[in-house]
């Protein structure tokens, strides 16, 4: 076998050194003055991240967190010149569907932590050990623990490509996908660059792409999708336009300062989680949260995952087009399921076309049910495979 396709197994391990330069850097933020009435309109709170990245310095035991993720079997292998970090947890049930999961946009593998033993193990939490699944959690390219990437390319469909290479190294000739935001792309576009051998994908709150819809045939939830996706474009899309364009600007104060990328994060999770709660860690457990922050961090992925941002967002396709590599955009018609959670903007108009065999909408959660509502996801997903094994 070539040395550089190779399956190589991983482990966690931060140096000390490093742990300690990240207390360092948090006790010796320079903190800017708050202008008085201020909330999270403007970004986020400066009083509240002063009290989170207090507790990210001196409560939050990082080696525990570390200990947590362990358990779970995790590898590397490179793929088109890039190294790509996995989590591959087989089931104990021998029938059981591989499912490849995706993560987004500022997310991590930490985000599906909650869901990998129901899924892989349903006898166990009290489901039929029928809906078992063998779990693929791929670390996007530069995310988390997925080293930066070294070259310009890497992608939405590049990284598709690469996963559908995991996918055939792993032996999986026929399997499910799932994901949210760029997650919910992957899902989606691996049909088109593994023919044949996806069986079904399942979508949590994907984007609206098609043409605006005449509003008069629009739910009265759907017409407040509509108002809140146009006020989100306006007012919430600062994030995307900056690492769309200047990338490498923002990616400076990500890479040097641990505050400035807490900000970034957690103002997305105080936007886009359930409704109903007011703060990050109302919505999803703040030690989970800041162990996808933290490896954020150690990685340097909140420069390098800019970046990637920026090259989904500018023609990367091209690249698919140039090196021969699976038309990932042209995926055949495969049975898709959306789960639209409370902070969900999906509307269906602008999704279904003419794919979607279930869809179900839920009024908690949010942009990342796997923290938020772990035991819904589960449950949907497991209803719509239920057909397709």
């Amino acid at each position: 076998m070539d040395t550089n396709s190779q399956i190589r197994p991983f482990r966690i391990d931060v140096p000390q050194p490093e742990l300690d330069d990240l207390r360092d850097r948090l006790a010796r933020t320079r903190w800017p003055r708050e202008l008085p009435g201020v909330g999270w309109e403007r970004g986020t709170p400066v009083g509240y991240l002063r009290e989170l990245a207090g507790y990210w310095r001196d409560g939050f035991d990082w080696r525990a967190q570390e200990a947590r993720l362990n358990r779970f079997p995790q590898f590397t292998t490179e793929i088109h010149g890039q190294e790509i970090h996995f989590l591959h947890v087989r089931s104990p049930e021998p029938d059981a569907l591989p499912l490849l999961v995706s993560h987004g946009w500022p997310s991590t593998v930490v985000e599906f932590e909650k869901i990998i033993d129901p899924l892989t193990d349903p006898r166990a939490y009290g489901g039929d050990p029928r809906d078992a699944f063998h779990l693929v959690v791929p670390t996007l390219p530069g995310f988390g623990f997925s080293p930066p990437v070294t070259e310009v390319g890497w992608g939405l469909p590049r990284t598709v490509a690469a996963y559908a290479e995991l996918m055939r190294r792993l032996g999986y000739e026929r399997y499910g996908t799932q994901g949210g935001d760029i997650g919910a792309g992957v899902a989606g576009m691996l049909a088109g660059a593994s023919p044949g051998a996806v069986v079904g994908i399942h979508m949590n709150g994907p984007t609206n792409f098609g043409p605006a819809p005449d509003e008069s045939t629009l739910t009265e939830v759907e017409k407040d999708r509509l108002r809140r996706s146009a006020e989100s474009e306006v007012h919430g899309s600062g994030y995307l336009t900056l690492q769309s364009n200047q990338p490498s600007t923002i990616g400076v104060a990500l890479n040097d300062s641990p505050v400035a990328q807490l900000a970034w994060i957690v103002e997305k999770f105080q936007a886009w989680t359930d409704p109903a709660r007011k703060l990050p860690e109302d919505a999803v457990d703040r030690d989970q949260l800041l162990t996808s922050v933290t490896a954020t961090w150690f990685s340097g992925a909140g420069a390098s995952s800019a970046q990637f941002v920026y090259e989904s967002m500018n023609g990367e396709h091209a690249w698919s087009l140039a090196e021969g590599a699976p038309q990932v955009w042209d995926a055949p018609v495969v049975p898709t399921a959306v789960a639209v959670f409370g902070a969900d903007l999906s509307i269906r108009s602008m999704i279904d076309q003419g794919n979607v065999t279930r869809w179900t909408e839920y009024e908690s959660g949010g942009h990342f049910p796997a923290m938020e509502v772990p035991e819904i996801l589960v449950d949907d997903v497991r209803a719509f495979f239920s057909d397709l094994r």
